[in-house]
């Protein structure tokens, strides 16, 4: 429900705006708009995380989604993406290897058993070729025969037809970011443009497909370029949009950036939730750096409503059970499967 307070006179005037706008018409902020969430002073943050808490639950309602991940095909990616240490073209610690289905059959139960909804198969490659889509099938195969969980994929850019196999396989969702604003992707990636993996994302969605997608911030991006970000997410109306933070990576071109600081942080996803009101907005990777755990908290309450549990792809993250006893403590219930099917 909204938040009954009464708006004192001494309110941002673009926090009055969101109020009205966001929380009571349910209509996004533009890019502008987000301009000016993005530029408010540490002070308006409690009162901004608040507000972007009332609208998660205005128009998302209280329950949390869970999903854990689990790299089929890990390293040796011919891209260049900067953040990454997956990539062949980086001297990163990160070797090429391949899981075997029954580990990632084990690997869905283990995230299952944390009451997760969602089990996202990830795999390291500019797209996917005809050994890791057979792969990707019998993986699928496998998990189904044992468990009940909605699986969603990450394996790159697709064609037409390696979309419409994937649905064919059941994939519930399917993750592609586009990593950044399109005016700054040329700074982040080189080998590939931000139209390609537009391009991706409008065939997931003409098959029937959710539509996952989002980015990393803290990349060197100016505000101006984050709140550009935002609004292009916006405009892809995606059903999810998982923020991460960069987390610097050994032997990436930006791995002697600093991590991004955690007021920044949290404007940011307090921002995009005023932006995309309606969406799932996951916490991902680098929110334990970036954050820590007084700022996880902030943030579930300030607008994110599901998080990725366990450890991310070349990553440590927080170990599962912190996350559900948090959400446990918050009183944020984890959003049922027959719900999301």
């Amino acid at each position: 429900m909204a938040d009954s307070r009464l708006v004192t006179t001494t309110e941002t005037p673009i926090l009055t705006t969101a109020r009205t706008q966001v929380l009571e018409d349910g209509v996004g902020l533009d890019e502008a708009q987000v301009l000016e969430i993005l530029r408010l002073p540490d002070d308006a943050l409690d009162e901004l995380l608040q507000l972007a808490h009332d609208v998660r639950m205005r128009w998302c309602g209280p329950d949390v989604e869970v999903e854990g991940i689990i790299s089929l095909k890990t390293g040796g990616c011919p891209e260049d993406c900067h953040f990454c240490s997956q990539s062949g073209l980086f001297a990163s610690p990160v070797r090429s290897a391949w899981l075997d289905i029954p580990a990632l059959v084990e690997a869905a139960k283990q995230t299952a058993k944390t009451g997760a909804t969602e089990f996202c198969i990830v795999a390291a490659v500019r797209g996917p070729d005809e050994r890791l889509m057979t792969q990707v099938a019998a993986g699928i195969t496998a998990i189904k025969d044992e468990i009940d969980i909605n699986i969603a994929c990450s394996l790159g850019m697709l064609s037409p037809e390696q979309v419409d196999a994937l649905a064919a396989m059941g994939v519930h969702r399917y993750n592609h970011n586009l990593e950044t604003a399109r005016s700054h992707f040329p700074n982040v990636v080189t080998t590939h443009t931000w139209e390609e993996r537009a391009e991706t994302l409008r065939l997931v969605r003409e098959a029937g497909m959710e539509v996952c997608c989002g980015g990393i911030l803290g990349m060197g991006e100016t505000l101006e370029q984050r709140a550009e970000f935002a609004g292009q997410l916006a405009a892809l109306t995606p059903d999810e949009v998982p923020l991460n933070f960069l987390n610097p990576r050994p032997g990436t071109p930006f791995g002697d950036q600093e991590p991004m600081a955690g007021p920044d942080a949290l404007r940011a996803v307090a921002a995009f939730r005023l932006a995309m009101p309606r969406t799932v907005l996951r916490f991902a990777g680098g929110r334990e750096i970036t954050l820590g755990d007084l700022g996880a908290r902030r943030g579930l309450l300030g607008g994110i409503n599901a998080v990725i549990v366990g450890n991310y792809l070349t990553t440590l993250g927080r170990p599962a059970e912190s996350d559900i006893d948090l959400l446990g403590e918050l009183q944020m219930p984890i959003k049922a499967l027959n719900d999301t099917l």
